[in-house]
């Protein structure tokens, strides 16, 4: 099939279109404005950006991890709604560039529709590999009902500018607060950014928010979760944390580096937070280790290295640290449960956050 018939082909499914183009009658919102509800940015209020660290903090951070807090993943827009169409007008920092995930994970938006404890997913906006702006309409509903929306925000790009469209007489209201107003506060890998849920919704920590309805902050920086002292520094400066998650091994190299930055990075996270229930989480189980001994090794290595750290400050005192064995995660086929080896399917996904849903429920309880 040559290329003009492929394209042909694909046009004639109205379900396989790349972009839809919104009608013209719409209203467009800025969700930064009330009554929307913007969660999952913690410096938001201060700086008015889509962003997860702030712009200029207060010690200097890596380049690449100043680069990857523009990508939003975790970010969530929250609110009620009468609209019969849900449009939204996206600026990105850049188009969709890894070849082993989606355009729609890196640089969509997906929405579930319903009260919290009973979120459905409903559809994902549109977006081609080469966009770097784009208008989707994301769903047309049969009637008009107020509704609770929740757009979860791109994985793996950064939004410049973000309008909601509705109808022109549609009404929106101010929903709920979360559950709690403290958040949990989640540091680690691409896994943790989203690499390679299909769509924004799926990552375990966008997983996870839906089903404890807690606001979470999303700080996977996509091979740069190296345990900086940095970070930490800034890490800790997020307010109200009722929960911080650390699962940063898969970027944190030999178990000599491993070992010059755990207990530095910990130690600075608890010089602000002493009480914070704090959550150790070794890698997930990689395609690799069952054909080579030695990455078996030092995996097995690391997470020794993990526990056994966790158990000192444990004797030590600190009765608010959990070390949690993530090869428990992927119980069910756990090889086939990757894209490459390495990050997740949604499948994959979903098998992790179901595992540590009752861990974090226990931690959350100290």
């Amino acid at each position: 099939m040559t290329e003009t018939n492929k394209m042909n082909a694909a046009r004639l499914d109205s379900n396989m279109n790349v972009v839809c183009q919104a009608d013209q009658m719409v209203k467009w919102w800025d969700p930064r404005q009330a009554p929307f509800h913007v969660a999952g940015f913690p410096w938001m209020e201060k700086e008015g950006k889509y962003r997860r660290l702030p712009v200029e903090p207060a010690c200097e951070i890596p380049v690449a991890v100043e680069v990857l807090a523009n990508c939003t993943s975790g970010g969530q827009v929250r609110f009620y709604s009468d609209t019969k169409e849900l449009h939204v007008r996206v600026k990105l920092s850049g188009a969709a560039y890894l070849n082993n995930m989606t355009p729609m994970g890196q640089c969509g938006f997906d929405l579930y529709v319903g009260e919290p404890g009973n979120q459905q997913y409903c559809a994902t906006a549109s977006v081609g590999s080469s966009v770097t702006e784009y208008t989707s309409r994301i769903f047309t509903f049969a009637d008009r009902e107020r509704r609770f929306h929740t757009l979860n925000f791109p994985l793996y790009q950064g939004v410049e500018e973000l309008w909601i469209g509705t109808d022109q007489d549609a009404s929106i209201w101010e929903v709920p607060g979360y559950d709690r107003t403290d958040k949990v506060v989640i540091y680690g890998t691409s896994i943790t950014q989203g690499g390679c849920a299909s769509r924004p919704g799926m990552s375990y920590p966008n997983i996870l928010s839906r089903q404890l309805n807690m606001e979470f902050i999303n700080l996977g920086f996509s091979g740069n979760g190296k345990g900086e002292p940095n970070v930490a520094k800034v890490i800790r400066e997020i307010p109200d944390p009722a929960l911080f998650v650390m699962d940063y091994e898969a970027n944190s190299g030999t178990v000599d580096m491993m070992e010059s930055t755990l207990s530095v990075f910990l130690d600075l996270y608890r010089e602000k937070h002493p009480e914070v229930p704090i959550l150790l989480v070794s890698a997930i189980n990689f395609a690799w280790e069952s054909f080579d001994p030695e990455v078996k090794q030092r995996k097995l290595d690391r997470k020794r290295l993990q526990k056994e750290e966790v158990e000192k400050r444990i004797a030590a005192g600190d009765r608010y640290i959990t070390f949690y064995d993530g090869s428990e995660m992927l119980r069910e086929n756990w090889a086939e449960c990757t894209v490459d080896g390495i990050h997740p399917t949604d499948y994959g996904f979903m098998q992790m956050a179901q595992q540590l849903l009752p861990v974090i429920k226990q931690c959350l309880k100290s």
